[in-house]
């Protein structure tokens, strides 16, 4: 793709699944790719790879909801590889930390705050702290990891897809603001992408039920939303901005 060689891009939640697949294809396309995640150990594996294979990479550790953290993982960007051109965020926790994510009656609050500590404010903490960056280069692209639950209306997993919408707005403000300054945002979002985890918890039965629901010969794979990403940050995707694409197969249809 056009433009990301020699381009400097922050993975937040790089390591595992698609923030894996995501650095290495960035990596494969010439760019330097910092690797941060809760997972440092995951998060240096990958680097090694893609410094193995001839690219370049840095791994940081990330907790994203801390402000210092998120200072840490950009200042790493600008001391090793000069400034930052693209970001992707994506990174959510979904670890029942303090029990499931029900329904808005009975869901316990702790979930409610801790989900939203990560999956939102966290958001906000990388944008605030990236958009200077970008300028400073006269420009780039966020994008965000948001996803259907956003506008599947579910049952269940309230706080979930309150984050994910809440995303959503996030990257029309960022359009909206910035965009007349060269920065453009915009969030994919994945359907039900077989990553090494859900593979590992997830039976067959469950697996032919989710390729029912989608309009596709296949479930998805995290490369296919790591291409996504990387066109939307490329120079091939400099017209496109403000936008939440679908990549699920054909699940949601707006």
């Amino acid at each position: 793709m056009r433009g990301l060689n020699n381009k400097v891009a922050v993975i937040a939640g790089g390591a595992g699944g698609i923030g894996s697949a995501t650095s290495r294809r960035l990596a494969q396309e010439g760019a330097a790719v910092v690797i941060a995640d809760l997972d440092a150990e995951d998060a240096g594996r990958v680097a090694r790879d893609i410094v193995d294979a001839g690219g370049r990479a840095l791994a940081v550790d990330l907790e994203i909801s801390s402000e210092d953290s998120v200072a840490a993982m950009f200042d790493a960007a600008v001391t090793r590889f000069g400034g930052v051109d693209a970001v992707h965020v994506n990174a959510a926790d979904l670890s029942r930390k303090f029990g499931p994510d029900t329904d808005v009656v009975d869901v316990d609050l702790r979930v409610f705050d801790h989900t939203l500590a990560v999956n939102l404010r966290g958001h906000v903490l990388v944008t605030r702290a990236a958009i200077p960056l970008l300028l400073d280069r006269g420009g780039g692209a966020i994008v965000y990891t948001s996803s259907a639950a956003a506008f599947a209306g579910e049952p269940t997993r309230v706080t979930y897809g309150i984050t994910k919408a809440g995303i959503n707005a996030l990257v029309r403000h960022v359009a909206s603001r910035f965009g007349k300054s060269g920065i453009r945002a915009n969030a994919v979002a994945p359907g039900f992408v077989v990553t090494e985890r859900i593979a590992a918890n997830f039976d067959d039965r469950f697996m032919e039920f989710a390729l029912d629901r989608n309009r596709h010969t296949r479930l998805g794979r995290p490369e296919d939303i790591a291409a996504m990403v990387a066109f939307l940050v490329s120079d091939d995707g400099e017209w496109i901005t403000g936008q939440v694409l679908g990549v699920d197969g054909g699940t949601q249809l707006r």
